[in-house]
């Protein structure tokens, strides 16, 4: 409890970005990529997976580069990852110094982190820019209804190899948390009949993308042997601890709300 409410309190300097948005939020996005990127790279290095920092970082430039120069443009960042893969596989070059491994990780953590968050800027440039909520609604909003109704009605356990105190009920909990609140929040911005159906959609959605991110991160961190993936917060971890189910949230609600709205 204490943990959550430490992270809320952490959490809201966000939301005055979100609301902000433009290049505000362009900046926090660009910033959960490159303090994100660093923090998985270095849990891999702690298998003895060493993943190219140097490529992260110029691509995630790169790719806000193309954004600050051809915002309306949604065919360069699919050429920002062939690139990428293209960079990750020529690091491999060095056959006898550097594993497959090395190889995958860095490419797998472009993908992950840094085009699954940039998500977030394409949300902010839509014509329905107002949903960019929904991705803090549907993660955090999850997070603590399922808390609460695990608390209250948790008995079966859900994945007790990754996270031993979330439970079925929980996620259940969660999700139907999730899918009130998006209600909530669209019925009180005025939508109703059809575009109100898909906002409960989004956060029936949202919550699953949310619960599989979190427990996603985990099975990393349990494979990679660490606690938390880093310290910016003393006691309750880095940007990839407080950002995993958004990670999974983010490119969800945008695909959902484009098919949709």
């Amino acid at each position: 409890m204490k943990t959550r409410i430490i992270s809320g309190l952490v959490m809201a300097p966000l939301l005055v970005l979100v609301w902000l948005g433009g290049y505000w939020l362009t900046a926090a996005a660009f910033l959960v990529g490159l303090i994100g990127i660093r923090e998985l790279y270095n849990g891999f290095e702690a298998q003895g997976i060493r993943p190219s920092k140097e490529i992260a970082y110029v691509a995630i430039c790169v790719l806000y580069l193309l954004n600050i120069l051809w915002p309306a443009n949604h065919e360069l960042p699919m050429l920002w990852i062939v690139l990428c893969a293209m960079a990750s596989m020529v690091y491999g070059f060095d056959v006898n110094g550097r594993k497959s491994e090395d190889t995958m990780a860095t490419l797998f953590g472009l993908i992950y982190v840094v085009f699954f968050s940039y998500h977030i800027v394409w949300i902010d440039q839509h014509e329905h820019r107002i949903m960019i909520w929904l991705v803090f609604l549907t993660a955090f909003g999850t997070d603590i209804m399922a808390y609460f109704t695990g608390m209250a009605f948790g008995k079966h356990r859900l994945c007790p190899n990754l996270s031993p105190k979330k439970s079925v009920e929980g996620a259940v909990g969660g999700v139907m948390g999730s899918m009130i609140l998006c209600a909530v929040f669209g019925w009180l911005l005025g939508y109703g009949g059809s575009a109100l159906a898909s906002i409960v959609v989004i956060g029936f959605v949202g919550s699953i993308a949310a619960q599989l991110g979190d427990l996603s991160a985990s099975a990393l961190k349990r494979r990679m042997g660490i606690k938390d993936y880093g310290n910016l917060i003393p006691g309750h971890g880095g940007i990839m601890d407080r950002f995993d189910s958004v990670l999974f949230t983010a490119p969800l609600i945008y695909y959902t709300m484009t098919l949709l709205l």
